[in-house]
């Protein structure tokens, strides 16, 4: 693992989430430059506020990333303005089953796959080009431990963070030559707006500080894979790896399907 200087512009997608806000304030400082989107401008300005105070110059755009067209003009304005050390693709989404398990709505499904999939390799398709140019830059992807497994209670919550994880590691090893630096994040379960919303049970519960200290040493490290909690993770691993009926079966134990 090769150590990388402290970067200098870091550019935050779902800035107003837990994990995305808790990374902006992680990273400002004076001398930092953050360059935060979000869809609800309320909290955007109460977070710029805070990362003003620490220290840091912030740029925002209100923007929605499932607005591809819309991401594309920002994204290459923000970039032909200055340049970037660090992207990271952390705008996203869930849904469920619902408590009755009656299902999830197509609307929602769209949702999630267009913000969480679609949306992170429409801004790795507009970002790379620049980092190509000057010869680095760092992106990091946010997956999650429900990449390793297909949880009954949200199905394709976890289809769309296997895709981001499979994708960040393929692009990991084409661009290493490039100078690029790719990193696949992998949280459980963190305190947010959006883990509160989601039911079953939530073990090892992180704060969105705690997420956003180890995630950033990670990234300075540049790490393959960002993945934590240690007793979540090994044990999803696990389940991506022992026959189908058997992580089934301990799904149900553990009330994973809904």
């Amino acid at each position: 693992m090769s150590h990388m200087v402290s970067p200098s512009t870091i550019l935050i997608t779902g800035a107003t989430g837990g994990i995305g806000g808790a990374l902006a304030l992680a990273y400002a400082e004076t001398g930092k430059t953050l360059i935060l989107q979000g869809r609800n401008s309320q909290r955007l300005n109460e977070l710029v506020n805070e990362c003003e105070a620490l220290g840091a110059r912030v740029v925002t755009g209100v923007v929605d990333v499932r607005q591809i067209e819309e991401l594309s003009i920002w994204l290459k304005s923000v970039f032909s303005q200055q340049e970037i050390d660090l992207v990271i693709l952390n705008a996203g989404v869930n849904t469920h089953i619902g408590l009755d398990g009656a299902g999830e709505s197509w609307d929602a499904v769209k949702a999630v796959i267009e913000t969480n999939v679609l949306s992170v390799m429409a801004a790795t398709n507009i970002i790379l080009p620049f980092m190509r140019v000057r010869g680095k830059g760092q992106i990091a992807l946010i997956s999650s431990l429900a990449a390793y497994v297909g949880l009954p209670i949200t199905p394709s919550y976890c289809a769309s963070k296997a895709a981001i994880k499979v994708y960040g590691e393929a692009l990991r090893v084409g661009l290493s030559s490039e100078g690029i630096q790719v990193n696949v994040v992998m949280p459980g379960y963190v305190e947010s707006e959006m883990c509160r919303q989601m039911p079953g049970p939530k073990p090892f519960l992180w704060t969105a500080d705690k997420a956003a200290r180890v995630i950033k040493k990670g990234l300075a490290h540049n790490q393959a894979r960002i993945s934590f909690p240690f007793p979540l993770n090994f044990g999803t691993w696990w389940l991506s790896v022992f026959p189908s009926a058997l992580t089934g079966w301990i799904l149900r134990v553990l009330n994973y399907v809904g």
